[in-house]
Parts: structure tokens; C-alpha cells; sequence
């Protein structure tokens, strides 16, 4: 950082026309360059652009590479030739515009850089799964040098969306259903990425400002109908821990919530997050959001003001931050609004050290271990039947529409690959095998198509073998052939894809798509033993496949090892230790179904379904066996001035593992306060360890409940502590666990 640069001496030098070209992130990056044979060239368009706004604020999305950017290998940027670009387009700007302000480049990477063989990570629904904050910092501190040799400054990071709709098309970018759970995975997120303060020139844009989780209906982007009281327990502590962890910048959500559209929620923006958390970095608008606005304002001007004044400092591709030079000259925005929102772009481009010497970043990148390791640890096995691991087994069938797709197994806001990077679970069981077990493949049918062409061939390569591994689930891979939004969101009707997840693809029925239970159900019908494997990005409602399956297991997008790790799973050497972060439904219609809900006595269960969850929040099942006994505190009365002061209740329990096998278990915290002044959820997550525990060995457990765990927002809406007594639970996942109790006097 540059201690000497003075940013409102900078700000009162600079022209209208300046300030505004700071504030617009309107071009999209992938439009700056052009691959020639002797390498890349500038746009027209982009020094166009740049003459417009006197320079170039940020970049969005130079080495973004997908079907909507229309970039690929042959036109795209490579990762040897990443810094080379952005070289250039630095250099043009200081050497063309009056004051040569630097360039601050963003780009997606919600799990890996969405650039070209970009490294892809399980995506963030698998990666909530490893209950492994520690795991997924390591993670994010390899984004974070990935973008930083490739010239880059702003990861977009989705990690604020509490998942409470499986529904919305979205549901695969969110870490978990629980606030204190998602609340962790931020802080790792900041820390991961901006490690040692900033010294590699990258900070995180955390995505999205607020409770875009929770849409009605599960529409993207739709309205939430919520109160401050659910925004406050549920939706803003994510908001917080990252606020705390030191983030430089947030991205407002496209949703309103109780009427007010998050781009125009001045209390939200400016009042919570400014005044209430101390944030002093900047508000990013997402992708075409302010231009929703007019709706509300009736022109652009108006918008633009309602943005300014609610916080919004930097635009993304929209047309109403480019009205904000002629907004100031014919009077409806005061240009102090303006030098507010160019301060903060400047703090933070100074605080990346922009205004300095140029950032070389000598490390080299070598991710595979821990992307392997997210992998194997998202798994979360959902039944078996002593069904796994196998063994002494002479043939495999192989079957089913992701059992041999390699961009299935990415998600959305996936870069195009290297094919031969990414493993199959096809490819994977013929590597882990060998010549020693025969292996048989069919596809079996699509994702969607309800074709039954296949079965066939599927049902004869399991009549011949030992074991059928079934890979069903879903996809959110995108392809040339559709159309796009604006913002880059899937258009096309959804027929002409097997997208079934991703944004923009909200689904009203939870159940497989297609044939794939019918397929499932043929393959049992054979009498062979059948092991399900799904991959998805969301929670698909099971339940018709549930008895002809001797064992499941959910490995989410995986990222480019899952076939490697599903295969080892399967087959013995990679224990599961997954656990859901997101409850599991039995059908979309019992929706909502997240386990911290407030039923305060009513009648859980419908007259034709079970209320519960098919499996609940914190389940997964492990080849080892763990039994908890002893749950015990350090003590059973505390005052509460005590707590307020500094004092914790330290909570223990004795966890063995009464198996021949070693493993990790989580071991979960809940606690239920029994006397409240307001209606208190059923249980709440308050604290997690995940330990490894040797075979036949005993390990104690010990977490902590301090002042911040039984804080709650009250009648009057103070964060405080209160009288009473707190029930203490201890187990395997929330509905699984032993029980204590202490008071707070």
C-alpha cells in the first residue's frame, strides 16, 4: 500500500468525467482483446472505453472463458499468457489517459478462476460438506495466488447465500443452510484470499448482500419475504463474520427483501453494513442490477441517484452508472455522493498496492493436493447397506448419464478444460482396478430426455456383473447452443439442454429428472447389488430410488478428481466424512425443510408425508463406527455478567470409534434455548470439530459456548445475552446426539 498517496487530493483533481469512469465497470473484459497469430491486440471498443471515461475503474471478466463469453482455447487467453494481457491493458491506460489511475481487474471464482483450464474445485455445496473451514482457506489462498501471477485483483466469491430454498438454480453456490456454519466458510474465504495482507495485490468480493437464498418460489433473484428479524439470525451473520475477517468488497443481490430492492437498501448498504459493522470497502452492483431500478424510479437518473445515495459505489455492465456525468450537471445527484463512492474504489485499489510498483508474484501454484482432498472429503454417504467399500468383486457395470461426463462434474460458472484433466468416475474405476476386475460401461439414458433407448444395453452389463455403480443427478454444464441474458444467465427454454442446476435454472419438482429412477429401478430388478453415486448441485428428493439402492452416496459437483475419489471411496481407501450442511428433503412439496425452523409445538408431519427431512442437517455416514458418551460441561450455572465479561461454558464429550477402521467424524454443537423472550428455533448450530479418530481408540472432544453463541436479537431488537436455561447438544448431526443442560443466571 502507498502511505503517501493523499485519495482526496487525488479525488479533487480529477474531472466529473473521471470520477464516473472510476464507478463503471460497463465493459465486458473478454471485449478488450483480440488473439492474433502473433499473439493480442487491443479492441477498438475497449480504447473507446477507455476515452469515455477518462481511464478504466475495474475490469471485469478479461480471462473469463465460457459459453455465454463465446471465449474458448481457440480465442481465449492462456494461463502462460495471462500477465502478458494484462500488462498491456495497464500500459494503454497510463499511458492514455491524464492521470494514468490504475486498473482494477475482477474476475469469477466462485469455486476455481472461471479462465481457461482455470483450476476447478467441488463446488461450494460439496466443499460445506468437508465441515473443513481450514481446508477451504488453503483452497482460497490457491485462487488467490492463481489470480494474483495472472495479473488479477478481485475474486468474486459466492459465500454469503444461506441456502434456504434447494429449489433456486443457485442452491450449488451456497455453502450450507446454517448461519453460523456459512459464517466460518467467510471468514476462511477472507483470510484464504486475502493472506498477509493483501501482499500478493488480490481481495475478495463476497456475493451476494443479502438473503438471495431464500427466493420465493425458488426463483432467481426473486423477492424474499422475510422480516429483519430472519435477515438479522439467518441472512447477515456471513455478512458480519466477513466484515470482521477484513473483506474490501461485497456484492449487493439482485432480490428485494420486504419491498426493497438490496441495490436501492440504503439500511442495508450504508446504515448495517457501514455503521453497525465498520465496513470501509467498497459495494459492487451485480450484473445489470441497477438497471432493474427504473422499474421503481422511472428513469435512469433517478436510479442512478437511488444507488449512489443507498450505497452502491461500483457498477457492473449496466447503463445507469454512465448517466451519473449528466445526473450531477442537470442536479439530481450532488457530485460529494460521487467523490464518496470513487474514495472507496481508490482506498481499495491503494490498499492492493496499485498505486505501487508493479506486483510480481514469483510462487508457483500447484493446487491438486488439496483439490483432491476437498473432493474426497465433500463425499457424504447417505446409505449403505454393507453394501461398501467393495470387495472381492471380478466385474463392474458402470452405468448411467454422469458416470462418463467430465463438465458435469463442474458446475456452473465453470472455465473450459483440458479434457484429459478432469476424471471421470468411468476412468476413475478403470485406474483404481486395473486388469484385475472387468469393466463394463452404459450410459443408460440423458439428465433430462426421458428416452429409454438405453436401457437395454444398461440392463444387460449389470445382469452379467457383480456390482452396477449407477451415476445419476443432475448438470449445470453449459454449451453453445444457448441463449443468454444480459448478466449471463441460461435464457433458453430448458428442453433443449440436460441443465437442470445452475443460474437462472430453478426447478419446481426436486425428484431426478428424466428416466434416471426408472433406470435405477430397471438395473435392481436384475438382482444385482446397486451402488448410487449422485451428482448435482442441489439436494434431489430421493426417495423413489431410496430401497433399490444398497448404498448411496452424494458427491455434489466434484471438480476435476471426482471420479478419482469417488471410485476410492467405493472402493475402501477414502473413508467418507462428508456431512450435509443442507438438509436433505423428501419431496419439494414439503418445502421449506432446513432444521432450524421454528415449529414451537405445532404438528410437524403431514397427513401424506413425514415432516423431517429425508436425512437431516450434519448427516453422513462413515466406514467407521463412532459412539459418544459422556457429555459433560465444566459447569451447570453460569452468572450472566460472567459470560459478558469474557467467561464461556466449555462443553466435552468422549467419542470412540468402535470399528477395525480409521476415520474423521464431526462431532456437532447445538443448543436450544428453552427461556426466551421470543420464539426460539428448534436448535441452532453453535459449534463443529472435526477430528480423526484411530480404530478401536477413545478421543475427547471439547468446544466452547462464549457470550457470541447465546447472544440473541431480542423484542427490541439488542443483540444481547439472556436469562434462562440452554439445553446443550452433542452428537453425529441434529437429529442424532446426547443432551445437557445449564443455566444462565
Amino acid at each position: 500500500m502507498n502511505s503517501s498517496l493523499n485519495i482526496k487530493e487525488l479525488i479533487a483533481s480529477m474531472t466529473l468525467k473521471e470520477k464516473v469512469g472510476q464507478l463503471n465497470q460497463k465493459l465486458y473484459g473478454w471485449n478488450t482483446f483480440k488473439k492474433t497469430n502473433d499473439g493480442y491486440e487491443l479492441t477498438e471498443e475497449f480504447k473507446e472505453h477507455v476515452k469515455w471515461g477518462g481511464g478504466i475503474g475495474t475490469l471485469y471478466g478479461v480471462f473469463r472463458a465460457d459459453a455465454w463469453s463465446g471465449i474458448s482455447f481457440h480465442n481465449g487467453i492462456s494461463k502462460e499468457d495471462s500477465k502478458k494481457v494484462i500488462d498491456m491493458i495497464r500500459t494503454y491506460v497510463n499511458e492514455n489517459t491524464r492521470l494514468g489511475l490504475p486498473v482494477m481487474f475482477s474476475e469469477e471464482c466462485p469455486h476455481g478462476h472461471q479462465a481457461l483450464a482455470g483450476e476447478m474445485y467441488p463446488c461450494s455445496i460439496g466443499l460445506g460438506a468437508t465441515w473443513n473451514p481450514h481446508l477451504v482457506e488453503k483452497i482460497s489462498e490457491e485462487i488467490s495466488e492463481e489470480l494474483s501471477i495472472k495479473g488479477a485483483n478481485l475474486a468474486l466469491v459466492s459465500c454469503l447465500d444461506v441456502l434456504r430454498e434447494p429449489r433456486w438454480g443457485r442452491a450449488e453456490e451456497c455453502y450450507s443452510e446454517d448461519p453460523f456454519l456459512s459464517s466460518k466458510y467467510t471468514e476462511a474465504i477472507v483470510k484464504g484470499y486475502q493472506k498477509d495482507d493483501f501482499k500478493n495485490g488480490v481481495a475478495v468480493v463476497l456475493k451476494h448482500l443479502c438473503a438471495q437464498g431464500a427466493p420465493v418460489g425458488g426463483h432467481n433473484s426473486g423477492a424474499v419475504n422475510i422480516g429483519e428479524r430472519e435477515l438479522r439470525e439467518i441472512f447477515l451473520p456471513p455478512v458480519e463474520a466477513g466484515v470482521k475477517s477484513g473483506a474490501l468488497a461485497v456484492m449487493a443481490a439482485y432480490n428485494e427483501i420486504d419491498g426493497i430492492p438490496c441495490h436501492g437498501n440504503k439500511k442495508l448498504l450504508t446504515d448495517i453494513l457501514r455503521g453497525e459493522y465498520g465496513y470501509e470497502g467498497l459495494v459492487m452492483a451485480d450484473g445489470c442490477a441497477l438497471d432493474r431500478l427504473v422499474n421503481m424510479t422511472g428513469n435512469k437518473e433517478l436510479a442512478a441517484k437511488l444507488a449512489l445515495e443507498s450505497g452502491v459505489d461500483l457498477s457492473l455492465w449496466d447503463d445507469i452508472y454512465t448517466c451519473l456525468e449528466n445526473a450531477v450537471d442537470t442536479g439530481v445527484i450532488d457530485e460529494k455522493d460521487i467523490d464518496r463512492a470513487v474514495e472507496r474504489i481508490l482506498y481499495v485499489k491503494n490498499k492492493l498496492g496499485l498505486f505501487d510498483e508493479k506486483i510480481e508474484i514469483e510462487k508457483e501454484v500447484n493446487p491438486s493436493l488439496n483439490n483432491k482432498q476437498a473432493a474426497a472429503e465433500s463425499i457424504v454417504m447417505l446409505k449403505n447397506d454393507d453394501a461398501l467399500p467393495l470387495k472381492n468383486i471380478k466385474s463392474v457395470a458402470v452405468i448411467g448419464p454422469n458416470a462418463d461426463n467430465k463438465y458435469n462434474q463442474l458446475g456452473d460458472y465453470a472455465s473450459y478444460q483440458n479434457p484429459e484433466d478432469i476424471i471421470t468416475v468411468l476412468e476413475g474405476i478403470k485406474k483404481f482396478v486395473g486388469e484385475n476386475i472387468n469393466v463394463n460401461y452404459a450410459k443408460g439414458c440423458d439428465i433430462r430426455d426421458k428416452s429409454k433407448e438405453g436401457f437395454e444395453e444398461a440392463i444387460n452389463i449389470a445382469k452379467n456383473s457383480d456390482v452396477a455403480i449407477v451415476v445419476v443427478g443432475g448438470s449445470s454444464a453449459r454449451n453453445f447452443t444457448m441463449e443468454f441474458d444480459s448478466n449471463g444467465a441460461v435464457k433458453t427454454s430448458y428442453d433443449k439442454s440436460e441443465m437442470n442446476c445452475g443460474e437462472n435454472v430453478d426447478l419446481a419438482n426436486l425428484d431426478l429428472d428424466g428416466v434416471q429412477a426408472d433406470l435405477i429401478r430397471e438395473i435392481k430388478s436384475t438382482g444385482v447389488k446397486v451402488i448410487t453415486v449422485l451428482i448435482q448441485g442441489r439436494p434431489h428428493a430421493i426417495e423413489n430410488i431410496k430401497e433399490y439402492s444398497d448404498a448411496i452416496l452424494c458427491a455434489w459437483y466434484p471438480g476435476k478428481f471426482g471420479g478419482e475419489v469417488i471410485s476410492e471411496t467405493i472402493f475402501g481407501v477414502n473413508n467418507p466424512s462428508g456431512k450435509l450442511a443442507v438438509s436433505y428433503p423428501r419431496s419439494s412439496m414439503q418445502l421449506p425443510c432446513y432444521y432450524n425452523g421454528k415449529t414451537y409445538g405445532i404438528k410437524v408431519d403431514y397427513s401424506d408425508m413425514p415432516g423431517a427431512a429425508a436425512y437431516p442437517f450434519g448427516y453422513g455416514l462413515s466406514y467407521s463406527k463412532f459412539e459418544y458418551e459422556n457429555l459433560r460441561l465444566n459447569t451447570n450455572k453460569i452468572k450472566l455478567e460472567h459470560l459478558e465479561s469474557g467467561e464461556e461454558i466449555l462443553v466435552s464429550v468422549d467419542i470412540t470409534n468402535n470399528s477395525d477402521i480409521d476415520g474423521f467424524e464431526v462431532a456437532q454443537m447445538y443448543i436450544v434455548d428453552v427461556e426466551s423472550t421470543i420464539t426460539q428455533r428448534d436448535c441452532e448450530l453453535k459449534g463443529f470439530k472435526k477430528v480423526f479418530i484411530k480404530a478401536r481408540e477413545k478421543q475427547t472432544v471439547t468446544m466452547s459456548l462464549s457470550k457470541e453463541e447465546l447472544k440473541i436479537w431480542n423484542r427490541d431488537f439488542k443483540n444481547v445475552i439472556e436469562k434462562g436455561n440452554i439445553i446443550v447438544r452433542v452428537g453425529r448431526n441434529s437429529n442424532d446426539y446426547l443432551e445437557i443442560k445449564f443455566e444462565i443466571f
